[in-house]
């Protein structure tokens, strides 16, 4: 039974493979990585070489959002200018997250646009998992869940899984979807999509916003498992409970606004 089991998890592996394979070989799309930057210095430089590492068309947009630690040198020493698939795009005070996506989306040329934190909690890898519901026709919008099992994930932090369920069954209340994990970071977008929506929010409440506003739209949404390395606050985590109530409020008013 084990051998069996076995197996078949390595056929499923190697089909996976090979889908991965023939999504990397087409080149009538550009995929657009949109990476907004704070204070990010011990692993900027990181995440981008692993995203470039990906084998699919794509440009990166990073847009550093007022960093006050040393990202702005790297990024202007290390990446501006450098390599003609990185855009760097500055903000001259911190503004927020949200308002950074909005600065990476006017500046993205792709078919289809991720969402892409700069530290590593993320892997660059799952791009092909992500992108075949969108290539093959199905999908408007794919949200990555850290929730429908299938990848690792590092354990820790009951408070904030109790709090992301609590946010996703309320924007899904409000909504009518069955997201799993309304606050994940990667959600790719067909470029006419997200590019169509008025988006206002400055801050971490970009996630119940877009979400909201996708589906007033009726997007053909689809989830699709992922992995998760997530920080501790001593790594670098910057959400708080804070942003929790900000997007309760934020998913209340999308409710009946656009």
């Amino acid at each position: 039974m084990e051998v069996n089991a076995l197996t078949e998890q390595s056929d499923i592996t190697d089909e996976r493979s090979e889908r991965h394979k023939r999504l990397a070989q087409r080149k009538e799309y550009v995929l657009s990585v949109l990476m907004p930057v704070y204070n990010e210095k011990a692993t900027i430089l990181e995440i981008v070489r692993r995203v470039r590492e990906v084998e699919i068309p794509k440009e990166v947009v990073l847009v550093d959002d007022g960093s006050t630690d040393g990202t702005r040198d790297i990024l202007r020493n290390e990446l501006e200018g450098k390599y003609p698939d990185v855009k760097v795009v500055f903000h001259p005070e911190n503004r927020g997250k949200g308002a950074a996506i909005r600065t990476a989306i006017e500046n993205a040329t792709g078919d289809y646009l991720i969402v892409q934190d700069a530290d590593l909690e993320y892997d660059p890898r799952e791009y092909f998992t992500l992108l075949e519901p969108l290539l093959d026709g199905r999908a408007d919008v794919v949200y990555g869940s850290r929730f429908l099992g299938g990848g690792a994930h590092r354990v820790h932090f009951f408070w904030h899984r109790l709090g992301n369920g609590f946010l996703t069954l309320l924007s899904n209340m409000l909504t009518n979807l069955n997201l799993t994990d309304m606050e994940v970071c990667y959600k790719v977008f067909k470029s006419e999509v997200i590019k169509s929506i008025p988006l206002r929010c400055n801050r971490f409440d970009f996630e119940p916003e877009i979400t909201a506003k996708v589906a007033r739209r009726k997007c053909r949404i689809y989830e699709v498992p992922i992995s998760y390395s997530g920080r501790d606050y001593n790594e670098g985590k910057k959400i708080g409970w804070r942003d929790g109530v900000q997007a309760i409020w934020t998913i209340l008013k999308y409710r009946f606004k656009d």
